[in-house]
């Protein structure tokens, strides 16, 4: 069937596929409307994607559009709560746009059927636990951005199977982007400062005592990274 049109993707989805590289297979667990997956198999990054998500309704989205650009014969479609129990393996498993603890809920129940596969994730909240979680489960992160879309940040990770374990302020930063410090980080550093700042100040009025320690030294982080890199 002939293409209808070319996909285009916003700087989030852009970034993360990015991130994908090339592969045989890519699953997007969460895949609402279907637009990363077809533009990876338009831009020929994929031979074969599996779309999920636990929406019938966002599936048929997926759906749509993938029929309407002549791509459906390589895609599995799955309603599914986590990683489905797809025929195909994916080398690649993308996990976006959703909490932190959702994620790690999702990768804790589908760790096996997930095998090798890298992961690529994108956690909305709580990126410090989907980063001690990914040790516990055996994955090392080898890859961090930050990309602005609008007047959001988003942190984007990039993990494969692998022994790690991070201190307190990888987990906070993320140790490839504390080891690089790109200027993207700027941004994202002080929107983390001020809500560190607000979420300290409401502990203090009546928080317990081992809240208001961690995040006094989440802010201290923070400061320290805004510092460094304002040099």
């Amino acid at each position: 069937m002939r293409q209808a049109g070319r996909i285009s993707l916003d700087p989030r989805l852009s970034m993360i596929a990015r991130l994908v590289g090339q592969c045989q297979c890519c699953a997007d667990i969460g895949c609402d409307h279907g637009r990363l997956g077809a533009f990876l198999l338009q831009n020929e990054q994929c031979g074969h994607v599996v779309l999920s998500d636990i929406s019938e309704p966002s599936l048929a989205k997926a759906r749509s559009l993938c029929a309407r650009l002549g791509l459906d014969d390589r895609v599995t479609f799955c309603v599914a709560d986590g990683i489905p129990a797809a025929a195909r393996a994916p080398q690649v498993a993308v996990i976006a746009g959703m909490g932190g603890a959702t994620i790690v809920d999702i990768l804790r129940e589908g760790r096996e059927r997930l095998g090798d596969a890298r992961l690529i994730l994108q956690p909305n909240v709580a990126a410090p636990q989907l980063r001690a979680a990914l040790s516990a489960l055996g994955y090392a992160i080898s890859n961090e951005r930050v990309v602005r879309d609008g007047r959001r940040c988003y942190v984007l990770i990039a993990a494969e199977p692998g022994k790690s374990d991070y201190g307190l302020k990888e987990r906070v930063v993320g140790p490839v982007l504390l080891r690089d410090m790109p200027p993207e980080l700027m941004d994202y550093a002080c929107f983390r400062l001020r809500v560190t700042e607000k979420a300290l100040k409401g502990a203090a009025q009546g928080g317990d005592p081992e809240q208001r320690n961690a995040l006094s030294e989440e802010l201290g982080i923070w400061r320290e990274v805004c510092a460094c890199l304002q040099r």
